[in-house]
């Protein structure tokens, strides 16, 4: 298993496994859109995929942001760990270990100030290996279309 920064090249795998993660397949309609999405997000999000004998089998990326300047200290910017996902039957073999550690360290090389998560119960545990920690200074507003 490889775990490297995904590039538009992978678009087709990072799309498929979105798809099978909605338990459906990557028609080509949701590859072209998926695509679009991709090269709009390209300044402000990073990709990372593993893969196993070339075969996409896990994915995350990280969505960043640049606080607002201040007078009283240094330009910085922080993430938003988003849409880790390991497929079914490679889930238990470190994939899932080893994409968040990759974020974590381009966050800290980035210089990054902070990194925020929404995690599912399950997925807990994982984040609290690599420091994670419950966040009790956000608040959430949850719209109807919230899916």
């Amino acid at each position: 298993m490889q775990v490297r920064q995904a590039n538009p090249d992978d678009v087709n795998q990072l799309a498929s496994l979105r798809a099978t993660w909605r338990g459906q397949s990557a028609s080509v309609e949701f590859v072209a859109g998926f695509r679009e999405w991709f090269l709009r997000e390209q300044a402000s999000r990073w990709w990372w995929l593993a893969t196993d004998d070339g075969a996409g089998v896990g994915m995350v990326n990280l969505k960043l942001f640049d606080r607002m300047p201040s007078p009283d200290r240094p330009p910085s910017r922080w993430g938003y760990l988003a849409n880790l996902f390991v497929v079914p039957g490679q889930r238990g073999r470190g994939v899932g270990e080893s994409l968040v550690a990759a974020v974590v360290d381009r966050a800290r090389t980035e210089g990054l100030v902070r990194l925020v998560l929404s995690p599912s119960e399950l997925s807990v545990p994982l984040y609290a290996r690599h420091g994670f920690r419950p966040a009790t200074d956000l608040l959430l507003l949850p719209f109807e279309n919230d899916v």
